[in-house]
């Protein structure tokens, strides 16, 4: 695997100027990728200043220049496909048909993107006043700091960098300390684009570091992150005080409702992918399926053989579906929560087992929503299973929750299964589908401790950007 062991400054690679040195671990393995040096806030404060110069230069180019940029930046993921499957194999623990997902939704985000330059649109408006001209231009925010985690690296940087730069804007990208090396290849592929030097800077360090700074330094007007809630409250408490934009993207215990009409088969396949794809570790994955009465024990038993056909092997192997988790912390938090979960009366219907960093599968029924594994997000392979009276019943347990990001309805009824998908208090609902999903021309966000902002299309456009009011007075008032 590569060593990415430099920061990626005004389009310089250089050892960072912080205080530690930091490790990169193989997931699966435990083994050491490398060693590299933190960046530091002196590497911060050049990554802003070099971000705020190529802004200056970058936001005057014509749409059609800016396209160009971005269709070389397509060229130069597809460039560089073997080393990205191997990076997330190795630092993220990805099985092949997830690299297949990061990768291509990296070009397709891109390729959406290709539009933005031309939708920079402004209005012409009337005026109370005689004689003046209303003008609204829509102008970039300037420089944006993102910082990305570490379960989908790749995609969930791309989803913010590259609007960002399209509507004219330069970047800060700042990774998870977990998988360093996603964000310092991505600024490998931006610098084999040929962007301009200081658009886009990437460092990787402690938080303890550069965390706080990466928030309260005054040159970003924006910060986006994507994580957990709780740090995601931090960074809003920061920017807020500062009054900063932010777009937060959060934690997720998201809820799948099987309707008495449901194709059960339909139901569990879903589940079974939605609750533990990447092992769980995303933030729309199923915590909680809400089965009704007529259905529930048909649902667990098929739910239960669906997950039971769920490959484990060799990441390299394009049949394996279980891979390992993201560290040993990690592994022990989940472990906690489900002795706990057990503790507090859930029935193991499904028993999972850890090997090494790999927790198989883990499926509780007869669950309330007090118990651990129901009532927290577990970002790990663990599925509640809920009984519900009926329908009203059902809704109400998928709305007992802080967190609203996405979710999902079954039902043959497709348009019983809308007016269910609006009761629930989330950004996403998806109905006869599980609750992973994510397309770049369609909105993308979550409501309550879940996060503010949206991703994706005219949505991103609009938050990465700011709107202007020039008055031009044709006939002379004084």
């Amino acid at each position: 695997m590569t060593i990415y062991d430099r920061q990626f400054i005004n389009g310089v690679w250089r050892e960072g100027r912080g205080a530690s040195v930091l490790s990169n671990y193989d997931p699966l393995t435990g083994e050491l990728l490398y060693t590299y040096k933190s960046a530091g806030l002196e590497d911060l404060n050049d990554a802003y200043a070099a971000a705020e110069a190529a802004q200056r230069e970058w936001a005057p180019l014509l749409p059609n220049e800016k396209q160009a940029y971005l269709e070389r930046l397509i060229e130069a993921i597809r460039f560089y496909k073997e080393e990205i499957y191997d990076l997330l194999e190795h630092e993220v623990g990805s099985f092949i048909s997830k690299s297949d997902f990061e990768y291509t939704t990296c070009i397709e985000f891109v390729r959406e993107c290709i539009s933005f330059p031309h939708m920079m649109e402004g209005k012409i408006l009337p005026s109370i006043t005689p004689g003046k001209d209303n003008y609204v231009f829509k102008e970039p925010k300037g420089v944006i700091g993102v910082i990305a985690p570490w379960n989908v690296p790749l995609v969930l940087a791309m989803r913010s960098v590259v609007p960002a730069i399209a509507t004219g804007n330069a970047v800060v990208l700042k990774p998870s300390s977990d998988t360093p090396g996603s964000a310092f290849l991505l600024g490998k592929i931006f610098e084999h684009a040929g962007f301009p030097r200081g658009l886009i800077n990437v460092i990787a360090g402690k938080g303890s570091e550069i965390g706080d700074a990466m928030i309260t330094h005054p040159i970003p007007s924006l910060i986006s992150f994507t994580g957990s809630t709780e740090v995601g409250r931090h960074i809003g408490e920061l920017a807020t005080e500062r009054l900063k934009d932010v777009s937060l993207e959060l934690g997720g215990n998201n809820a799948m409702l099987v309707l008495e009409d449901a194709d059960i088969e339909r139901a569990a396949a879903a589940a079974a992918f939605g609750a533990f794809f990447n092992q769980g570790q995303v933030c729309m994955a199923l915590n909680r399926v809400i089965a009704l009465k007529p259905v529930y024990e048909d649902f667990v038993s098929a739910l239960v053989e669906a997950v039971k056909r769920l490959p484990a092997g060799k990441l390299s192997d394009p049949k394996t579906f279980i891979g390992p988790m993201i560290n040993r912390t990690q592994v022990e938090s989940v472990e906690k929560l489900v002795r706990e979960t057990i503790d507090a009366g859930a029935t193991v219907a499904l028993q999972g087992r850890t090997e090494g960093n790999i927790i198989h599968p883990w499926i509780f029924s007869d669950v309330t929503m007090d118990m651990p594994a129901a009532a927290k997000e577990v970002f790990g392979p663990v599925c509640c299973v809920i009984k519900a009276g009926d329908e009203d019943e059902a809704v109400e347990l998928a709305n007992t929750c802080e967190h609203g990001l996405s979710g999902s309805v079954f039902t043959r009824d497709r348009y019983r299964g809308i007016q269910v998908a609006r009761r629930i208090r989330t950004g996403m609902v998806h109905v006869n589908d599980q609750s992973i999903n994510d397309e770049p021309h369609v909105m993308f966000g979550g409501e309550k401790a879940s996060g503010i902002g949206r991703f994706n299309g005219k949505w991103v456009v609009d938050k990465f950007t700011t709107d202007r009011w020039i008055s031009v007075q044709r006939e002379y008032r004084f």
